[in-house]
C-alpha cells in the first residue's frame, strides 16, 4: 500500500511541475496558442514513444536476456549430463524389458532435423512401459547417486535452475529416488510391492530425463554443432559407440 501511496504522490508531483512549468511560459511569452501547439504535439508522440519503447526495445531485451538464460540453463546441462546424466540414461535403460524398441527411438544421429527430435520427444511422453528396477544392481545404482549427490545439490542451489521446471524437477525427481534407496539397508531382498513402487519413481525419473536430454541435444545441434556431433557419437543409446571418427 506504501509503494501505491509513493506511486501517488511522485505522479501528483510531476503533473504539478509541468503544470507550473507551462504557467511560467505563459506569464513569459504570454502566447497560449504557441503552448497548446507544442502541448498537443507532445502528447501525440507520446503513444508513438510507449510503442517503440514497450513495444519494440523491450521486446529486442527480453529477447536478448531470454536468450542468456538459455544459454546458461543449457551450460548447466551440459555439465549435468556429462557429469552424471549420460552414465544415469545408461544405467537406467537396463531397468527396461523393452529397451531393443527404446534405443532405436533415441538413437540421436548427427543428419537429425527438427522432426525427428520431435517424434524423439513425443515417444518420451508417451512411453508407458514401467521398468523393472529387479533387472539392474540396485547398489551400484545407491552408490552412484551417493557419490553424485553434492553435485546435484549444487545445481538446485543455482537460481537459473529453480527458474527452470524441467530442470528443477528431474533433479528433485533424482534426488527423491536417491533418498529412497539410502533408505533401505537391503536392496536385494526387496518385497514385489516395493520393487514395483521403486520402478515407478525410476519411471518417472527416466522419462524426465531423457526429455530433457534430448532438448539440450537438439539445442546443440543449432549451436554447438561440433560438441554435438561428439555426443551423437558416444551417447547411452548407440549400438556401437566411438568417439574416433572413422
Amino acid at each position: 500500500m506504501k509503494r501505491y501511496k509513493d506511486f501517488a504522490l511522485l505522479a501528483v508531483i510531476m503533473i504539478a511541475i509541468s503544470v507550473l512549468t507551462y504557467f511560467l511560459h505563459y506569464l513569459i511569452f504570454k502566447d497560449p496558442h504557441h503552448i497548446f501547439i507544442f502541448l498537443v504535439g507532445d502528447i501525440a508522440f507520446v503513444f508513438l514513444e510507449v510503442f517503440l519503447v514497450v513495444m519494440v526495445l523491450e521486446r529486442i531485451i527480453a529477447r536478448r536476456e531470454k536468450k542468456k538464460v538459455i544459454d546458461k540453463l543449457n551450460m548447466i546441462s551440459g555439465t549435468f549430463f556429462s557429469e552424471a546424466g549420460n552414465n544415469l540414461l545408461e544405467i537406467l535403460i537396463g531397468c527396461f524389458d523393452n529397451r531393443e524398441e527404446i534405443c532405436p527411438c533415441l538413437n540421436i544421429r548427427e543428419n537429425w532435423s527438427s522432426a525427428d527430435f520431435r517424434k524423439a520427444r513425443l515417444f518420451i511422453d508417451k512411453l508407458e512401459q514401467k521398468p523393472n528396477c529387479g533387472n539392474i544392481d540396485l547398489d551400484a545404482l545407491k552408490a552412484f547417486l551417493l557419490e553424485k549427490r553434492s553435485f546435484l545439490l549444487s545445481l538446485l542451489q543455482n537460481p537459473n535452475i529453480l527458474e527452470h521446471e524441467r530442470g528443477s524437477d528431474l533433479l528433485w525427481a533424482i534426488m527423491h529416488l536417491t533418498e529412497e534407496l539410502e533408505a533401505r539397508d537391503k536392496l536385494d531382498s526387496l518385497p514385489d510391492k516395493d520393487i514395483e513402487y521403486i520402478s515407478d519413481v525410476i519411471q518417472r525419473v527416466y522419462r524426465l530425463l531423457a526429455a530433457e536430454w534430448i532438448i539440450y541435444l537438439e539445442y546443440l545441434k543449432s549451436d554447438y554443432p561440433y560438441l554435438f556431433s561428439l555426443i551423437a557419437r558416444t551417447h547411452p543409446f548407440k549400438e556401437q559407440r566411438s568417439a574416433v571418427i572413422t
